[in-house]
This record gives structure tokens, sequence and C-alpha cells, in this order.
């Protein structure tokens, strides 16, 4: 008897890149004493105090779930989760008069309603989604979701850890070549921990202008950057003052996961100061009906904080990753000069390329595939293995080589003292992966 068939679309998916390795090492029949998993963002830090009062607190009195009743918001949010997006942004410095905020499940979900308003069906005429290569891996993943068509312009990590925009004159031919309905930024840069100065950000801005296309900036880390006397960058940053005509054309994708560390919460927002994307993005959404209730009632409890208490929370967090990041940098270098690793700037992100250590024919994906289904060293008296992401997942490739197959991400989201361990446990795996290839 003959099966259902699948579409070719679900036939064609593979796991997400930052997925991949926790699936593998789930399959694996005998695990090692130890697992270390830095593949996904998935941050282990408490959040905040005033949310974590409201997650505790769910049953009492003055509590929307007290009595059990658990109803749909509107579909653009509470008003009150709306508000602590808001007051954020206001804390920040920002202008949030004139704003208009769609909550959603996540920051996924604003990506997702990104691709349907501004871009076209892929084999059509219609605008497609310009992105900065590597860009966030889901980006691709839901384009392909949703059938819309992506183009990129190309960075390339250089010896000195920084990956370099191609020159504007480059970027502007890319967009004539390909007539983009938006271009996606993403400041404090997910998956390469690089910062967006100003200088950057309003020079985009202006293609956009010149264009007539939309600039969308994804600012999950907009609070994490790690030079002392950095100015925070953001989309909402750039006015009519410094680019004439960008006001209209602004998007933000937000989310709780990160700063916040509410990966679980699924909540997120899409900010825009163009009436007629809100309008339309809300209707659209109405098919979801509305985020979660009480992720919103929990992020909700930012509306109400202070702008002490904002940059109190921010200046920590900011804190305790950059110590995190700088000492894992300081660690690969010195075990493996050889290794190229990204300059830690922005974001809990590193890549590291191993191009000049290893053995031709490497392949990123196999490396993460054995670390996570054999590979294990000793570190401290125990047997370990690590996961981390390929970064082949997060470049938009369709011919010719992928500059990720010798590149990983990994994200600083495990406790210090596992951190602090990433260095010799990287290079070890790296050298055992190498000796039996």
């Amino acid at each position: 008897m003959s099966k259902p068939v699948l579409s070719a679309h679900f036939e064609s998916r593979k796991p997400s890149a930052v997925r991949m390795a926790q699936m593998k090492y789930e399959e694996r029949k005998v695990k090692p004493e130890a697992v270390i998993n830095v593949g996904i963002g998935n941050v282990s830090l408490p959040t905040n105090p005033a949310m974590q009062k409201r997650m505790f607190e769910l049953s009492s009195p003055e509590s929307p779930f007290s009595k059990g009743v658990v109803r749909y918001s509107t579909t653009a949010g509470t008003d009150e989760c709306q508000a602590a997006f808001r007051n954020i942004l206001n804390c920040e410095g920002f202008d949030t008069s004139k704003l208009h905020i769609q909550v959603t499940d996540g920051g996924s979900a604003g990506m997702e309603l990104l691709l349907v308003g501004l871009c076209g069906p892929a084999g059509t005429d219609e605008q497609p989604l310009m992105m900065i290569d590597p860009a966030y891996t889901n980006y691709i993943s839901f384009a392909q979701r949703l059938g819309r068509k992506t183009v990129t312009v190309k960075r390339h990590l250089g010896e000195d850890g920084k990956f370099n925009l191609p020159q504007l004159d480059q970027i502007e031919e890319a967009i004539k070549a390909n007539n983009p309905g938006a271009l996606l930024v993403i400041p404090y840069d997910n998956p390469t921990g690089q910062l967006y100065d100003y200088e950057t950000m309003e020079a985009l801005a202006n293609l956009c202008v010149k264009y007539n296309m939309w600039m969308v900036s994804d600012e999950a880390y907009r609070e994490l950057y790690y030079e002392d006397g950095q100015r925070l960058v953001s989309i909402w940053g750039i006015t009519d003052e410094h680019v004439p005509g960008i006001e209209g054309r602004r998007i933000s994708i937000e989310t709780a996961s990160k700063v916040w560390n509410a990966c679980g919460l699924r909540i997120g927002a899409v900010i825009t100061d163009s009436p007629e994307f809100n309008n339309r993005s809300v209707a659209e959404y109405t098919a979801n009906l509305c985020a979660n209730v009480i992720g919103q009632y929990v992020f909700g409890a930012l509306a109400h904080e202070t702008p002490e208490q904002i940059h109190a929370w921010t200046k920590g967090i900011k804190e305790y990753y950059k110590e995190q990041i700088i000492n894992v940098y300081n660690g690969l270098k010195t075990l493996e000069p050889g290794l190229i690793v990204s300059s830690p700037d922005a974001s809990i992100y590193s890549v590291i390329d191993v191009r000049n250590v290893v053995k031709p024919g490497f392949n990123a994906s196999e490396f993460v595939i054995y670390c996570a289904s054999e590979g294990s060293v000793v570190i401290d008296g125990v047997e370990t293995t690590l996961l981390v992401a390929p970064m082949t997942g997060f470049y938009d490739v369709k011919e010719g080589a992928n500059p990720g197959s010798t590149q990983f991400r990994i994200s600083f989201v495990e406790t210090p003292e596992n951190m602090a361990k990433i260095p010799e446990l990287f290079v070890k795996l790296l050298q055992q992966y190498e000796a039996q290839r």
C-alpha cells in the first residue's frame, strides 16, 4: 500500500545549524560524563528580578491568572507588554512617541512577519530581503519556509578576526542588481559578535532611502557591547536629522530572550514608525490570535522599572558577558595561535575559524557531528564533549564554496566554570578529530 506524500519542502528539510549538535548528541548511545553545549544561544542566567516576581506569583491576587483563567489578549499584545518594550527604549534615550509596537511569539514570529510583509515570493520579480552574510540562520530558514527570496552581500573573516563589510559601492551595486524590498542589519551581530557603529548604520540607511527600501534592524542584543566609551547603537538613533527620509521605513525586531534572560518565555516584538506596516502586520498576525499571554504578563513587569533599574540591569549583564568572552578569546589564541577568533565586540557569540590549522577537505558539520556522536576528551579528570554550531548554515550560499566550512559559532550561555573549559576542550577535540581523519 502506498504512503501519503510529504511536500517537497518537508522532504528537503534538515535541522537548523544551531540545533544539529544537540539532536545528534541525543541519539548518542554511550554518552560521556559531561557535555558542554554552546551550540545555541540558550541563556542560562536568571531573568530580571521584576519578571521573576511575577513568574513566581502567578496565583497572587493581583495576577490576571489568579482564578486559573487564561484568555487571549488582543493580537497586538497587552498594553502593559507593549509599554515594557517602549519603556526600555525610553530609558535608553530614544523617542518612542511615534512608534507602533506589536508583541509576537518571540523574535522569530517577528522575522516571519517582516519576510511576509516586505518581500516577494522566490522565483518572481518581487523584491527580496537583502542580508549581510553571515547572517542569523533562522532568517534563511524562515525565508525558505515561506517561499521568500533572499540575496546577500558578503563579509569575510580576516586574519585579524574582523568581519569587514564590502565597500559601499559594492553594496550599492548589489542593490541595483537585485532590487531588494528591505535591508536587514544586526548591529550587535549574531553570529559574528561584531558591532556596527553609527557611521556604518547611517551609510546603510542612506542606501535604504536612496533605493526606497525598508531598513530592518534585529536588536536582540542591543545593550551588549564591550568597548569602553562606545555609544549604544540602534535604528531608533537614526532619524531624519541624520538621514533625511529614513523615518517611516524603520523596523526593529525585539525579544525578551537575550538581554532579559528569558529565552523560553517566547516574547518578542515588531516595532515600527510606519502606521501602514503596523496595521498590515497586526492584520496578518490575527491568524495567530495573540502572543503567549502568561509571557506577556511576566515581561510586562518591565513597564514599571525606572531608568536607574534598567541601566543597572543592563550594566551587570554587559559586564558578565564581557569577562566570559574575553577569557575564551584569550584562551583559544593562547592554546592554538593559528585559530582565527572573531574580535569580542558585541552580542554573546564568537566565531572560530580553523582554516589555518586543519588539513584540506575539513568540513565543519562533520566535526560537529563527530563531537556530538563519538568524540570526547578528558578535562579536569572528566570525560567531556563539546556541542557547537557549524557556520555553514549562517551563509546564504547557493553555489560555490561555503566560507562556513571551516568556521563555528560558540554561544556564551554556559556557566563561567564551563566556559573556562571551552578553549582546551575545543582544541583537544579538534586535534583528536584531525588525527583520525
